[in-house]
């Protein structure tokens, strides 16, 4: 049985990138280059750790921001971190590093020398956002009184 190439789903992927961009805007709020956000995620009263989102660069029309989280497993495994660039004048944002991983092409061939999944570029802003939703539903910023 011959298996098809897989082929991007652009308007997926866009609108992924579009709703990450108005999750990242919610909790980022007004901060500048060099400041820190960080979100407690909560579940049934339980400390999960925390989402930190810092802004590395801004520019008029882009801004590059750091993604992680710290949480009471930092010890034991390599927590998650993204590099994401939110592109003001088409409002969306694109993840553009995880892991210490660069630029992500659209599709992959399966099996790949890194093992990546044929849409790994869509699976890792699909991440990004159920991370996000998850930071926007059960987070409680530090530095806020409540969230946007």
């Amino acid at each position: 049985m011959s298996r098809t190439a897989y082929v991007t789903d652009l308007k997926t992927l866009q609108g992924e990138c579009t709703a990450n961009y108005l999750r990242l805007t919610r909790l980022l709020g007004e901060l500048d280059a060099g400041e820190i956000r960080e979100v407690e995620l909560l579940r049934g009263g339980r400390r999960l750790g925390a989402l930190c989102i810092e802004v590395l660069e801004q520019a008029p029309y882009t801004t590059i921001a750091r993604v992680s989280q710290q949480g009471v497993l930092d010890q034991m495994i390599e927590t998650p971190r993204m590099r994401v660039h939110l592109y003001h004048d088409v409002r969306m944002a694109e993840v553009t590093d995880f892991q210490r991983q660069r630029h992500f092409h659209g599709r992959y061939r399966y099996p790949n020398a890194r093992m990546h999944q044929p849409d790994e570029k869509l699976q890792l802003n699909r991440f990004l956002g159920e991370w996000l939703e998850y930071g926007l539903a059960h987070g409680h910023s530090v530095d806020l009184p409540e969230l946007p």
